[in-house]
């Protein structure tokens, strides 16, 4: 019995459900990806509102207080560039994932020459990935080392006022 007509293309069941099983890795990376997505644009959502908090912030600093907060926005920016380029990454790496997705089907028509380059296109969406996850850990040691920067100057502050009492 012909599932819709698969018979009268030449591709048996058996190997139509291989293709799909097969598809399957990729539709978990693209799912990862997708997942990832989500989790670099609430961090970018986060800079956002930090940089918006000392752009206000600068219009009624005290002098004192100018060169931290722009300090504050050149760190926050070099941050949001690190997530673009994550979030650009991911989303290459998704569209490299798909077409991969796609040649694995393409290929089940043809005469299996597709190989090399479903090989490559999958490749490519595992280096994106990569490249991906890669630009959000240089954003978090970013992000880390901008929270020590508050930390320590906020207790240079302190020490700075109760040096001042004395």
């Amino acid at each position: 019995m012909a599932l819709l007509g698969s018979e009268t293309l030449g591709v048996s069941l058996d190997s139509v459900a291989r293709i799909i099983q097969m598809a399957l890795t990729p539709v978990f990376l693209l799912t990862g990806l997708a997942t990832l997505l989500n989790v670099f644009s609430t961090r970018l959502a986060r800079v956002a509102t930090r940089a918006e908090q000392a752009v206000r912030a600068l219009e009624t600093a005290e002098p004192d207080s100018l060169a931290i907060l722009r300090d504050q926005l050149v760190h926050l920016r070099r941050r949001s560039l690190a997530l673009d380029a994550a979030v650009i990454l991911a989303a290459a790496g998704g569209a490299a994932t798909c077409m991969t997705v796609l040649l694995l089907f393409v290929g089940a028509f043809g005469d299996g020459s597709i190989g090399p380059v479903l090989f490559s296109v999958f490749a490519l969406a595992i280096i994106l990935a990569l490249a991906a996850i890669a630009a959000y850990a240089a954003e978090m040691l970013m992000a880390g080392t901008g929270i020590r920067a508050e930390v320590a100057h906020g207790r240079r502050r302190h020490l700075l006022r109760w040096h001042s009492k004395t």
